[in-house]
């Protein structure tokens, strides 16, 4: 065991996500981007997320397409966008409802740079969570799964791959679907210590009337700018 613990957490690269994946990136050492993993069946947030609009929340959603013959088996990397019209659709929608914000013109450039310059599904998504850890002084170390391991086992077995690869002891989990992956017996055999994120959302000023949580993390950055940053630091 390392003398100080090093914490492992691990995601899929989703769309725009909301505050509380920044959160478990912020409180951990390695950041491992599922990107070798099969990309979910029916619907989820790896290519979706909410955001608020003078007429309520609303889904952006980034229409997606299987390789042929890999519908419901397909990784993340074979992903692709139906079409190109999307974008610009995604880019008005986000301007109409976020102009009035205070920090509109700050944030704005770098949600449509990575749009704009990104054509691949994986990309897009990585060099958008990269810009908004980036802004938020994010020190963890991201890395990708395809970087570290060419064979890797399911579930919790994947996370003691991982966690082994990196020297990490200790694993921290969400506390929405990553329950049904965790067995935490099996982690205690490997030495590993399972710890779930403490993210509390916070309340911060927002557009459009009654606030609204677990938003996509834009909604927190156009309302709140810099002060996004001291949202991540409830200890774990």
């Amino acid at each position: 065991m390392p003398d100080s613990p090093v914490t492992v957490a691990i995601h899929q690269a989703n769309y725009i996500p909301w505050l509380g994946y920044f959160h478990k990136m912020a409180h951990c050492d390695y950041f491992v981007y599922l990107d070798t993993v099969q990309y979910p069946r029916g619907q989820s947030f790896s290519p979706r997320n909410r955001i608020k609009t003078p007429n309520g929340v609303t889904f952006l959603t980034i229409p997606v397409k299987h390789p042929p013959g890999k519908e419901g088996k397909a990784l993340y990397t074979e992903i692709e966008f139906a079409d190109a019209r999307w974008k610009q659709k995604h880019l008005k929608t986000v301007m109409l409802s976020y102009k009035r914000a205070p920090f509109f013109e700050e944030i704005y450039p770098f949600y449509e740079q990575a749009l704009l310059e990104n054509n691949r599904f994986l990309e897009l998504n990585i060099a958008l969570i990269e810009a908004v850890a980036v802004y938020l002084g994010i020190p963890s170390k991201r890395m990708r799964l395809s970087e570290m391991l060419d064979n890797f086992g399911q579930k919790t077995d994947l996370i003691v791959d991982i966690c082994k690869q990196l020297g990490a002891d200790t694993y921290l989990s969400g506390v929405g679907g990553g329950k049904e992956y965790n067995d935490e017996e099996t982690l205690n055999q490997n030495g590993i210590r399972l710890v779930y994120s403490k993210f509390e959302h916070p309340v911060y000023p927002q557009l459009w009337g009654d606030f609204v949580s677990h938003l996509s993390v834009l909604d927190a950055l156009f309302n709140c700018g810099p002060e996004t940053r001291e949202f991540l630091k409830n200890n774990e």
